[in-house]
């Protein structure tokens, strides 16, 4: 969860950064050294070391380093060494796509990444993404791009290799938990700022799924529940499904329009103790509401359903949630690069601080086995006597459309091939028993809609509004 607009001093290193565009190498390196003015808890004998080492690799080291490659890597060990997954340093190309993930649309595949022990792990695919079409699932870990692998890298450089133009090609191996190494071709397209998707469902009932929550995102809710009001809207629930968060001021928003007033939405904890409340300003839904969460939802999406439950009274529904607890904001330098790092950790209404434990649901409800399975990479050609985690997601999509292919171990045997054959001719594909190109795709298509028809979560939310209407 991110705090935009926020004004703080970080200590000398940044008053140095920020108050020269050439930084480092606007100080001379003649004389007997360089002299730091001092500020709380810093002084000149700890800066010493850092500033010596700089001078020595200037002036001593076999090749000439530029200033600015120095300087990134001294306040790229300094966030490092913080050992906060959360925390980074950005230069100027990835701090203009940690904008752009805020603020705008962007071209690229269309997913939120995060890094966690040296790798780069997808947090969710945006809805209606290529990365939500080729099938890519939260949790995947991105090795390589184009054959660069990502060993290592900060999530603001992966992004570099990950983002490109429209109707370009990614290949992407991934390691997906339970499953193993996938290759997965994704083609880039230009990403929605949409973050808000509503619809009224059977009943009166409305439904508002919260992809993400970015600078658009109050003013897309707020239109999204009026229209919905305006439908006879006589239930509402709200999705959070899959969402890794956003920012802190729009989750607030929502909450003014949800909450009772004087309700406190979240605590704010600093690193002294102190706490700041958050409370609602006062919202008249008017109508009953339950919220959907799991293993996704995150950050501000943990702040909104926390809120929800504890303040507004509303039942969650579905899995536990991710568990992040932190406050992060972003301080941007004159040369375009910034840094995001914690300043804080939210707790609940309650004072509940559910970093690394995620929030229960009041009423546990999973997803068929089915919505689990793993993307099948189409460019991929499975056939007879070939024995692989691919096929074995086959067989038990052919399983879940109705289809025999008789076993589901990851063996492609002559029933398996039959169950194909029978898959093709039903959908009118040419018929060769090999699982490949319009074969694959047509498999995962009818595999996604049968998800979306079977959503027991969902089904589980409409219920339960049903019995508190009147």
């Amino acid at each position: 969860m991110y705090i935009r607009g926020r004004t703080l001093i970080l200590g000398l290193i940044l008053t140095i950064v920020v108050s020269s565009a050439a930084t480092f190498g606007a100080l001379q390196l003649t004389g007997t050294g360089l002299t730091l003015p001092t500020s709380d808890g810093v002084n000149d004998p700890q800066f010493s070391k850092l500033l010596d080492t700089y001078k020595t690799l200037k002036q001593e080291y076999y090749q000439d380093v530029k200033n600015d490659q120095l300087l990134n890597g001294a306040i790229d060990g300094m966030v490092k060494s913080l050992d906060d997954p959360y925390s980074t340093y950005m230069d100027q190309t990835e701090a203009s796509s940690f904008h752009e993930n805020i603020s705008s649309s962007f071209e690229g595949i269309g997913a939120t990444i995060r890094e966690e022990e040296g790798k780069i792990v997808i947090d969710a695919p945006i809805k209606g993404s290529p990365a939500e079409k080729a099938g890519l699932k939260p949790n995947d870990k991105i090795l390589s791009v184009d054959g660069k692998s990502l060993e290592g890298m900060k999530v603001g450089e992966a992004v570099t290799h990950i983002r490109g133009k429209k109707d370009t090609k990614a290949q992407l191996v991934i390691d997906r938990p339970g499953t193993g190494e996938l290759t997965v071709t994704v083609t880039r397209d230009t990403i929605p700022v949409e973050t808000v998707y509503a619809e009224m469902m059977e009943g009166g009932l409305g439904k508002i799924q919260i992809t993400k929550f970015s600078e658009s995102t109050y003013d897309e809710f707020k239109k999204a529940f009026d229209d919905l009001k305006g439908q006879g809207m006589k239930g509402l629930v709200i999705d959070l499904r899959q969402n890794p968060g956003g920012l802190l001021d729009v989750t607030t928003e929502i909450g003014n329009l949800l909450l009772p007033e004087g309700e406190p939405i979240l605590q704010v904890e600093s690193r002294n103790g102190e706490k700041k409340v958050y409370r609602s300003s006062g919202g008249k839904p008017g109508v009953p509401i339950v919220a959907l969460i799991d293993g996704g939802s995150a950050s501000a999406a943990e702040i909104l359903a926390g809120a929800l439950k504890e303040s507004g009274g509303y039942q969650l529904i579905g899995q536990k949630t991710f568990g992040k607890g932190t406050v992060q904001t972003a301080k941007d330098f004159t040369d375009g690069s910034n840094i995001k790092f914690t300043i804080a950790k939210w707790l609940t209404p309650d004072g509940n601080w559910i970093h690394k434990k995620g929030i229960e649901p009041d009423i546990a409800v999973e997803l068929p086995k089915y919505a689990d399975l793993p993307y099948i990479d189409p460019e991929k050609k499975l056939e007879p006597e070939q024995f692989s985690n691919e096929i074995k997601a086959v067989q038990s999509m052919l399983t879940a459309l109705g289809y025999q292919p008789g076993r589901e171990d990851g063996y492609f045997d002559a029933q398996t091939k039959e169950a194909v054959l029978a898959f093709q001719k039903m959908e009118s594909i040419p018929a060769n028993g090999v699982v490949e190109g319009k074969t694959t795709r047509r498999m995962m298509e009818l595999l996604q809609d049968k998800i979306q028809k079977n959503d027991t979560q969902l089904e589980k939310a409409q219920a339960t509004l049903r019995k508190m209407l009147p």
